[in-house]
This record gives structure tokens, sequence and C-alpha cells, in this order.
């Protein structure tokens, strides 16, 4: 008998664990200090599993994330930007955070030739997510 609530007890508390996993689908927004000032960076996640997909939005348009991957409070995604020939991707890595946030911290590679965006230093910002994008409701069991 014992052993059975013992059980029952660890699978309860692995499905509490489960279902608390982050919930990233849908819009979020950041404020990132840029080159010219502070500049809005929107994103747009979707979720399927440990996959995920989506569009950023800057200032300079819609760019497909890509690499994305979700496990349970962590994201992880990769933009790529092409500028004159050059290649330049900026890996991005999040954590959802107690108050409904993500906390990233941005990367920069590529780009060659000296000054570029690869000798940047890593940057930390927090995304909210967008007033017209309510989490999705928990799951019926």
């Amino acid at each position: 008998m014992m052993k059975k609530l013992g059980l029952a007890v660890l699978l309860f508390a692995f499905a509490s664990l489960t279902a608390r996993a982050a919930d990233f689908n849908g819009k979020w927004t950041a404020e990132v200090q840029g080159r010219n000032g502070p500049q809005t960076i929107s994103f747009d996640f979707h979720v399927d599993g440990g996959t995920l997909t989506g569009k950023i939005t800057t200032m300079r348009g819609d760019m497909d994330i890509s690499n994305g991957k979700v496990d349970g409070d962590n994201i992880s995604f990769d933009q790529v930007m092409n500028f004159n020939g050059n290649s330049m991707t900026m890996s991005y890595k999040g954590m959802a955070q107690p108050d409904g946030t993500i906390k990233f911290t941005r990367t920069f590679g590529g780009g060659g030739g000296g000054g570029g965006m690869g000798n940047r230093p890593p940057q930390d910002f927090v995304a909210k997510r967008a007033s017209d994008s309510a989490p999705a409701a928990p799951p019926t069991q």
C-alpha cells in the first residue's frame, strides 16, 4: 500500500512540474539598447512540443527565427541577417521568470570584416507578453 501511495505522489509531483512549464506561445515585446538608443523588438512565438518557430520584428522588418528550441522554462533560437553579402547571426537564450517575463541574453556572431557585430558583447534584456497576446488556457485533464 505504501509503495502505491509513494508512486502516486511521485507521479503527481512530476505532472505538476510538467504542467508548470512556461507557455512561450504568442507575442512578446522588449526594449533593447541599440547603437542609436533604445529599440523595440517584437517576437511572435509558436511552440510545437520542443520546437519553436516564429518571427522577430525590428525596425528593419520581419525575420524568421531559426534553430528554435523550448526545454521547460528555457527557450533558444537564432536570428540570421544578411547585409551586403555578409551573414550575421544573433543567438538568443532565455528563461521564463516567475513574474511572467522572459529574461534573455543575446550574443552576436559572424559579420567578419572587423568592427562587425561579432565584436559586440552579449546583451541582456527582458521581454514582456504583448497586451494583445494573453497566455493560453491551461490544458484540461
